[in-house]
């Protein structure tokens, strides 16, 4: 038996990357699942290639920074399956970037709109209905760059920040009620999302993500890229009965990016063995 068997899940995001690894890991475990993307090629795709394999799953077109689609996907999810377990509020991009003094409202907006209102849409109307059955788990997608500065641009940085607080808080409000409220702050994961950084004018998505896989090689202690299937393997956990005690954490993915200095960068006096 799977570690979701027999339970509903919410992915956001599910068309490609993360969100897209995470529906194979939860159908693996034996989830029913409602996707939801803004891609809707893709998220058909990932619904069809999940059913081809005999899991449930079905796609929802959702803009996360909308109330009524995001109300409407989670009314959905109960409609089709009867109850609702767990939602992964994955859905994000990279959003503004630049000089603070350069940055536009609209684009403040536009991405804060994504990336926090979109987790808060996704608690406030999962909410309710966790809370009536009494059960239930919320995995929210955070970053490092929430923790630490320098990962990625201000409004993102903040964002993410924003999304681990908020995952704190709401975690004493409903576990009290029995529902689990957690995150993971991924470090540099090899994504569509991230690839775009490393495309040119003529890239394939296929040669980005190479490049992209290449970059953070070596960029924390563990020498290999960050996959969205660790990250998958982390949702499937919080969201499993395996973390029944797990209230209100951020759980960091990165492979040890986050610790500080990597030991073959320290300087000598560090590493080298000295006799007292």
């Amino acid at each position: 038996m799977g570690k979701l068997e027999g339970k509903v899940a919410v992915i956001t995001g599910a068309a490609s990357g993360i969100g897209e690894a995470s529906a194979h890991r939860f159908a693996a475990e034996g989830a029913a699942l409602l996707l939801a993307d803004m891609n809707d090629a893709r998220g058909e795709g990932v619904a069809a290639c999940l059913r081809a394999g005999g899991a449930k799953a079905t796609y929802v077109h959702a803009d996360v920074s909308r109330e009524d689609h995001v109300k409407a996907m989670v009314d959905a999810a109960v409609s089709q399956h009867g109850r609702l377990d767990v939602v992964f509020n994955n859905a994000g991009f990279g959003g503004t970037s630049g000089p603070i003094a350069e940055i536009p409202v609209d684009e403040f907006d536009a991405t804060m709109g994504v990336l926090l209102r979109g987790v808060f849409l996704g608690i406030k109307h999962a909410a309710p209905i966790l809370a009536a059955q009494g059960s239930g788990s919320i995995v929210n997608t955070a970053s490092v760059a929430g923790l630490r500065t320098g990962h990625a641009p201000h409004v993102y940085s903040v964002a993410k920040a924003a999304v681990v607080q908020l995952t704190k808080t709401v975690a004493m409000e409903l576990g009290e009620q029995g529902v689990r409220v957690n995150c993971i702050c991924p470090g540099g994961i090899a994504t569509p999302l991230l690839a775009q950084a490393f495309a040119t004018e003529g890239t394939t998505e296929a040669d980005a993500l190479a490049l992209t896989r290449q970059a953070l090689a070596f960029a924390q202690p563990l020498r290999r890229p960050g996959l969205p299937e660790d990250i998958a393997a982390a949702a499937v956990w919080l969201a499993s009965e395996d973390a029944a005690f797990v209230n209100g954490h951020a759980l960091v993915v990165d492979g040890g990016l986050t610790c500080g200095v990597q030991w073959s960068l320290q300087p000598p006096v560090m590493r080298e063995r000295r006799t007292l």
